[in-house]
């Protein structure tokens, strides 16, 4: 019963109204009615209030089975209700579920939060570290997420922030490296929630770590721990930062661009954060570090290596593709739909050449540019016609008598003949050479001369190759490449017969004549050598 209609019974009973025309008039009970008015007249006359009754409860088809629902809740007490009414069902219970619902909520224990005592650790033992995103209003770049990356000594509460653009794997392994180096040396442990970058999945309750990351944690001798599922409180350290940043350093201040915010971050950790003093340490976060830093681990000679190395093919025009951007390699050392190794660092794109020497190196465009094209002049093929010309012919001549006719033949027939003789070239980076030179021939043998002629012939009669199949086509012209010198030519029998001679004892005195003829022109064993022999070189060697 809520105030008003406890107002309204008592303004009516005292107007004169019946209790049950009360009752009828506001939808209540005639019981209702005369509780409220024996409560107003107690209040009324000062009379202490009377203990409520318990209100007795009607008879339920719940009641039999009360002990067995005590019981499952004892020994499982997060158990659904759904799994409860199962378990009755198959004793007999025909209720309904809202019932049970109800009488599981009166018997289920409401368990307070579990205090959380906060966990200290000694000088150099623990790290934390962690990812947040925030959406930000830049005024040169405009509305836009960035993640933050942080990294925090349990110890000494000393600081690593850096936002960027995205959190994948070369960015996380970057940002530790940069974190290590900011703390001049790595801690024993790192705690991790279960990031892709780091955990892989749970098995039976286990983490199971990604193969690179424990790598690069090889690297640097520390160990990562994994915390429990929803269990932030772990590394709370990193994440009571994460909400000083937004406090502190995000609010209030206006950014131009992520470059700017970063100058702004580098700032405020200098001269704000680990500068200040910590109300749970009672010191400032620069000091403990320097007491700190003798405990942590040396970082090594040589950082990790974090560049990421992939394949990429070379299209008609001569560039190299990398999320939505082109960029030119040379085209005296490349051919269009040739493989190459491409190397991705953080601020750069680097190409290497089938010897894995460097052919190109160009500046990476930002996350957020697609459809942009870096080209240097002296990647671009000569305007001289004609040596574009030559270059070609040279190619279609390594083809074969086929490829050659067909050339001939485009070049009668077509008015942009060179350009497409450049990509029907390329189509050896999709096809089999086998497969080209069998579409080749059929195109000059039915007058086909044309670029989509040809790739009709192949669409129809060969099967595009596959990733592997461009790595093997690659490492076998490498290899091929290396075995073009001259063989070694075989040794004269003289050579081993000497080498028989020295190894028996009883020729010893017969090596040693020898020797004394090889000083004196080798004629002696040059002619004993081709009376044993009889190789085709004694047949003009002296008599």
């Amino acid at each position: 019963m809520n105030d008003f209609t406890r107002n309204e019974i008592i303004r009516r009973w005292y107007e004169g109204q019946s209790m049950r025309g009360i009752a009828v008039d506001l939808h209540v009970a005639r019981e209702t009615v005369k509780r409220a008015v024996d409560r107003h007249r107690r209040d009324r006359q000062g009379a202490p209030a009377a203990a409520a009754e318990p209100r007795k409860r009607r008879p339920s088809k719940v009641d039999p089975f009360e002990d067995q629902i005590g019981r499952l809740l004892g020994r499982y007490p997060r158990i659904t209700v759904q799994r409860i009414l199962e378990e009755l069902r198959r004793e007999g219970y025909d209720g309904g579920y809202s019932i049970l619902c109800e009488r599981v909520s009166a018997l289920r224990e409401s368990k307070p939060a579990a205090i959380v005592q906060r966990f200290e650790t000694g000088p150099g033992v623990q790290g934390q570290v962690d990812w947040s995103p925030y959406t930000i209003d830049f005024t040169c770049e405009g509305r836009r997420q960035v993640n933050l990356f942080g990294c925090v000594l349990g110890y000494s509460r000393y600081q690593y922030l850096q936002f960027t653009e995205r959190q994948d794997m070369e960015t996380t392994l970057r940002q530790h490296v940069r974190a290590f180096e900011h703390f001049k040396g790595v801690a024993a442990t790192y705690l991790y929630d279960n990031m892709k970058t780091v955990v892989m999945r749970i098995e039976d309750g286990e983490p199971i770590y990604n193969p690179r990351f424990l790598a690069f944690a090889t690297h640097y001798g520390f160990r990562p721990w994994a915390c429990r599922v929803r269990r932030p409180q772990t590394k709370g350290k990193i994440e009571r930062q994460f909400d000083y940043v937004e406090k502190s350093l995000l609010n209030g201040r206006e950014f131009r661009s992520l470059e700017h915010l970063n100058e702004v971050t580098a700032w405020w950790l200098e001269n704000v954060t680990n500068v200040r003093v910590h109300r749970t340490t009672g010191q400032r976060p620069v000091d403990r570090h320097a007491e700190e830093q003798a405990h942590l681990i040396p970082l090594p000679a040589n950082p990790y290596e974090v560049a990421e190395m992939v394949y990429r093919t070379v299209d008609v025009e001569g560039f190299v593709s990398w999320r939505g951007n082109r960029y030119s390699v040379p085209w005296k050392t490349t051919r269009p739909g040739q493989m190459l190794p491409v190397k991705i660092t953080e601020d750069e794109l680097i190409v290497y050449g089938t010897q894995i020497d460097e052919i190109a190196r160009h500046a990476l465009f930002p996350v957020t540019a697609t459809g942009q094209k870096r080209e240097e002049k002296s990647h671009r093929p000569p305007r001289d016609g004609q040596r574009r010309q030559e270059a070609l012919q040279q190619r279609f001549g390594e083809l074969g008598d086929a490829a050659v006719r067909f050339l001939d033949g485009l070049r009668q027939s077509q008015r942009q003949c060179w350009t497409q003789a450049e990509q029907v070239l390329a189509l050896s980076g999709t096809y089999h050479r086998r497969d080209l030179l069998a579409a080749l021939e059929r195109a000059v043998q039915y007058n086909a001369y044309s670029l989509k002629s040809v790739q009709r012939i192949l669409a129809v009669q060969a099967r595009p190759k596959t990733t592997f199949d461009r790595l093997a086509d690659e490492s076998r012209r490498h290899l091929s490449s290396l075995l073009t010198d001259e063989p070694t030519p075989p040794r004269p029998a003289a050579e081993y017969q000497k080498r028989l001679a020295f190894a028996d004892p009883t020729h010893e005195q017969d090596h040693e004549q020898t020797n004394q003829q090889d000083d004196n022109g080798q004629q002696g064993s040059q002619q004993q050598g081709s009376q044993q022999d009889g190789s085709p070189q004694d047949v003009d060697g002296p008599a």
